[in-house]
């Protein structure tokens, strides 16, 4: 029995079933995720012989590192084999603690705090949604991943620093689409909030959606308060059903109406995302009705450079018509931003994600 990827309650249940204490349960569920066990030999807090007795029975399991790719950014795409030998891609992203172009002094103190890291990770073997600007679409679906699965990615990526101290940042935008895997999101969730194990507070993860209109309120119920983001990428059903096939299923109203609804914590607001594809979506009248769309939600915009791929459909938005878009929201009243590309040249950027090699890049194993 494997126990990486299982709660603590879970763990607990295991050993009464054993006749042993609850609390060594919850010493062994610390040991696992506080402390990143990976053997029972390691958890000296327990009694040599119950560890050699529990190594018989049970197993702590993770996923591993298949190869990094290191960007010239320092952003690192991580290839992680899964145990049933496939494949799938999360990403760490640096970001040092003071702005470029900081006063030697201010940098300097800086660099003396933890930088902070954010981990993009996977929850499903490829994706079955095939929007056509994001490369994970054109790779066959396989399965969703597994609690474990996904907790390994964060695990490993973040093991791989050599400052393990830096702030981490979750946001669920890798491959696959979190809310056809709710109940494995949920559970990874719960334990890297838990203060018992990973400890990172709900404000610090975000989960994207393309929009399943069926799972926002469930999950928006029973998640603990983290970040919600919505990829809606087009202002009209047409172009929408277009570039995202999903819109056929949950057109813009229904999605729209259903982010009204869901009940938002005071000082918290809904993230809509939004690529720019040149000539498609990015002209002033796009950025006008995105403003109206949103009016009385909750809402903040975050767009989207589009990072090709080989064989992508579409074009980049020119710096002019970004900037102008972002001129028109800003306008109108909306807050708005434009997430900057990280690790492109390594196929690590949004929507490049696709467990392909990218081109000169050289495998660390």
């Amino acid at each position: 029995m494997n126990l990486f990827g299982l709660e603590r309650k879970e763990i607990e249940r295991a050993m009464l079933e054993r006749g042993l204490p609850a609390f060594r349960g919850r010493q062994i569920y610390r040991a696992i995720y506080a402390r990143g066990a990976s053997s029972f030999e390691s958890m000296t807090d327990l009694p040599k012989g119950l560890r050699e007795e529990l190594a018989l029975d049970y197993a702590i399991e993770r996923p591993k590192i298949a190869s990094r790719h290191v960007s010239k950014d320092g952003t690192t795409k991580h290839l992680v084999e899964l145990w049933d030998g496939r494949n799938v891609e999360c990403v760490h992203i640096p970001e040092p603690s003071f702005a470029p172009g900081a006063s030697a002094r201010l940098a300097e103190a800086s660099r003396r705090r933890p930088s902070r890291s954010t981990f993009c990770l996977s929850t499903q073997v490829g994706c079955p949604l095939k929007c056509s600007f994001c490369f994970s679409g054109t790779i066959r679906f396989e399965r969703n991943l597994t609690a474990g699965e996904i907790l390994a990615q964060f695990l490993l990526a973040r093991g791989a620093l050599s400052e393990a101290k830096a702030r981490s940042n979750i946001v669920f935008m890798g491959m696959g689409e979190p809310l056809l895997n709710s109940e494995a999101v949920l559970k990874a969730i719960r334990i890297l909030t838990d203060d018992e194990a990973f400890s990172i507070s709900p404000r610090r993860i975000t989960v994207s959606t393309a929009g399943m209109v069926e799972e926002l309120a469930r999950f928006a119920a029973e998640a603990p308060p983290v970040g919600l983001a919505i990829s809606l990428h087009a202002t009209t059903d047409e172009v929408r059903s277009r570039v995202m096939p999903i819109n056929r299923k949950h057109p813009l109203e229904e999605l729209l109406d259903a982010a009204r609804a869901l009940p938002i914590p005071k000082r918290r607001r809904i993230t809509f995302e939004y690529v720019l594809l040149g000539g498609e979506n990015d002209g002033p009248e796009d950025a006008k009705r995105l403003a109206s769309l949103l009016r009385g939600i909750k809402a903040k915009v975050n767009l989207i450079a589009y990072n090709p791929w080989p064989g992508a459909p579409h074009e980049r938005s020119s710096p002019r018509a970004t900037s102008r878009f972002l001129e028109i929201l800003a306008d109108s009243g909306l807050t708005a931003s434009l997430r900057r590309s990280r690790g492109d040249d390594v196929l690590a950027a949004c929507g490049q994600l696709a467990n392909q090699l990218p081109v000169g890049a050289i495998p660390v194993n």
